[in-house]
This record gives C-alpha cells, sequence and structure tokens, in this order.
C-alpha cells in the first residue's frame, strides 16, 4: 500500500525539532498559519512566533531586520503571495542584501484547487529563481521538505522551499545519501530521461512503469534544486540517451525546464518541456482534476515519451 503524508504537516513538524536545538529560528505569518502549520511552531514556542496579518511586504521586510539582528526567520505564506505581493521586498531586503531569511511557500501549483487562479502558484520559481544570491528547492515527498529545512539552515542566506499542499507518496532514491543539491537518481534508463520535481517525480515514475512495458525504458531524475543548479549532473544524466522530458508543477517559462535546457544549451537533446502552458489556473473540485485537464499526469508523460521516440505522434 502507497504510503502518504501531508507535506505541510512534515514541514511544521520539522520546523518546532530543529527551533528546539537553535534559539535563533523564528516564525513570521500573514494570517495563514493553521494552513501553512507554522501554527506548530506558535503552540511550541510562542515568544518566537510572529503573526503578521495580512502584510506580506511588512512580513518579510520585518524578517530581514531580524535576520540582521542574529536570528534565522522563517517566512510563511502561500507561494502565491510571498513571491507575488512581496516580491519588492524579497528582492530588495532578503536577496540583495543576502539576508538569512527563509522563505516557504506553501500550496504551490494547483494544490490550492478549491482558490483557482488567485491562489495557484504558477510563476514561483521562475520569479525566485530569477533574483540573484537565492536558493530555489522543490521537495519530492515529505521527507524531502524536512531534508530541504536542514539544508536551508546549513545555507547562510536567502531560501525559497515550494510546498504543496498535497498529500504526496514517499520515494525512494536509487543511490540514498545524495545532497538535495544533486539531482537524484530514482530509477534508471536508457531510452530517455525525464527530470522532474514535486509532486511530478511521482507521475513520472509510474510512467516509467507502464511504458517498460511497451519496452521503453525511462530515467527518472529528481531535481529539487532548481538553483542552484547542478548542470553538470544535468548533462551527465542526458548524454546516453536519445532525449530529455521536463516535468514541473509549473509555467514551463523560467522553471526547471527553462533551466535544464540552459544546462543541455552546448549539448543538446530533443527536449520536451511538461508544464503549465503558458496559462493562469482555475477552480476545480479536486487537485487531480487540475493536473488532468492542464495535462501533468503519468499519461501525459508517456505520450511525450512515445512522440520524442518516434512511436506515436504528438496530440
Amino acid at each position: 500500500m502507497t504510503k502518504l503524508a501531508c507535506p505541510r504537516e512534515a514541514y511544521g513538524r520539522h520546523l518546532v525539532k530543529t527551533a528546539a536545538a537553535d534559539e535563533r529560528i523564528v516564525a513570521l505569518d500573514a494570517d495563514l498559519s493553521g494552513s501553512t502549520m507554522s501554527c506548530l511552531l506558535r503552540e511550541e514556542y510562542p515568544e518566537r512566533f510572529f503573526e503578521m496579518g495580512i502584510a506580506e511586504q511588512n512580513m518579510v521586510a520585518v524578517a530581514a531586520g531580524l535576520a540582521l539582528s542574529g536570528k534565522i526567520p522563517f517566512v510563511h505564506s502561500f507561494s502565491m503571495f510571498l513571491t507575488g505581493r512581496a516580491f519588492e521586498q524579497v528582492r530588495q531586503s532578503v536577496a540583495l542584501a543576502k539576508a538569512n531569511v527563509k522563505l516557504i511557500g506553501s500550496s504551490c501549483g494547483f494544490s490550492d484547487f478549491g482558490d483557482g487562479a488567485t491562489h495557484q502558484a504558477l510563476e514561483d520559481v521562475a520569479v525566485m529563481r530569477a533574483l540573484p544570491n537565492m536558493t530555489v528547492l522543490v521537495p519530492m515527498d515529505a521527507a524531502e521538505v524536512a531534508e530541504a529545512v536542514d539544508l536551508a539552515l546549513e545555507i547562510q542566506g536567502p531560501v525559497y522551499i515550494r510546498i504543496s499542499r498535497s498529500p504526496m507518496e514517499y520515494l525512494t532514491k536509487a543511490i540514498p545519501g545524495s545532497s538535495l543539491f544533486e539531482p537524484a537518481l530514482m530509477a534508471d534508463g536508457r531510452d530517455l530521461t525525464v527530470f522532474a520535481n514535486g509532486l511530478m517525480t511521482t507521475e513520472a515514475l509510474q510512467a516509467r512503469e507502464i511504458l517498460a512495458k511497451e519496452g521503453i525504458s525511462l530515467r527518472v531524475v529528481n531535481v529539487s534544486c532548481v538553483k542552484p543548479l547542478s548542470k553538470e549532473a544535468i548533462q551527465r544524466w542526458a548524454e546516453d540517451v536519445q532525449g530529455v522530458i521536463t516535468v514541473e508543477e509549473h509555467s514551463v517559462i523560467g522553471g526547471l525546464g527553462s533551466a535544464v535546457l540552459e544546462a543541455l544549451a552546448l549539448s543538446p537533446r530533443p527536449t520536451y518541456v511538461m508544464g503549465a502552458e503558458d496559462v493562469f489556473g482555475q477552480s476545480a473540485q479536486s487537485h487531480e482534476e487540475l493536473l488532468v485537464y492542464y495535462g501533468l499526469t503519468k499519461e501525459a508523460i508517456c505520450q511525450r515519451a512515445r512522440f520524442l521516440l518516434g512511436r506515436r505522434e504528438a496530440s
């Protein structure tokens, strides 16, 4: 039976654990602590929690000040509001200043399915990736969310962590123990390489099982660290296959697909970038309904793999 876990809850629990070991850690939230799960730190250490109200710009500016005083602020909101409403403060007060602020963008991608386009961040990775000094992490499961928090604490400077609202499967890397900085081999293959992250890593692994029955062998590589991207690793995993697919719950512009194409520019392979095709989201009854509508499923990955290998025309 597949074991599922809520990445937001895993995040909140691990934040409390790390805060117990480091008194410099504080949390700020913009009236969403029950959803981002920073409420768990508030319950354990109320004196280290700051409810800033619906004022994301002010929240980020205050976090920068706390960082200058020696604290390690973890700043919380939905991905859309943290990277959108507070962009100027993130750019000027955090990234430009190299402030030791950790930005936690919750309910990313289509995972806030009920609230529609205004709440669905499909451009947050592109926005954060464009900022100098910013590390961008997109965990593939609840276990990697905890790893991302630990890595963020090791980094002296700005970090953006993108967290899904939906339950995610626990996944196993083919080579355990690798750093989140390195793209991780999930399963090897000889025909095509699929680079994925977040929830799409699970879809890629499921696509691999389907295609194996057709004699198509996929290599699946999880890329949780979109910036800084290990270009050497991307090139290595792509050099001995016939083509490459990237898949992400994000716009096709500026995210993982763009980063991989940049890495492969001097050693190009036929590549298909899968994501939201320069569109906004919409409301739906479930997260899965939106993933199907926007073509972010194992079946869609299979279709693109067949197309790249000349087995079927793309629709």
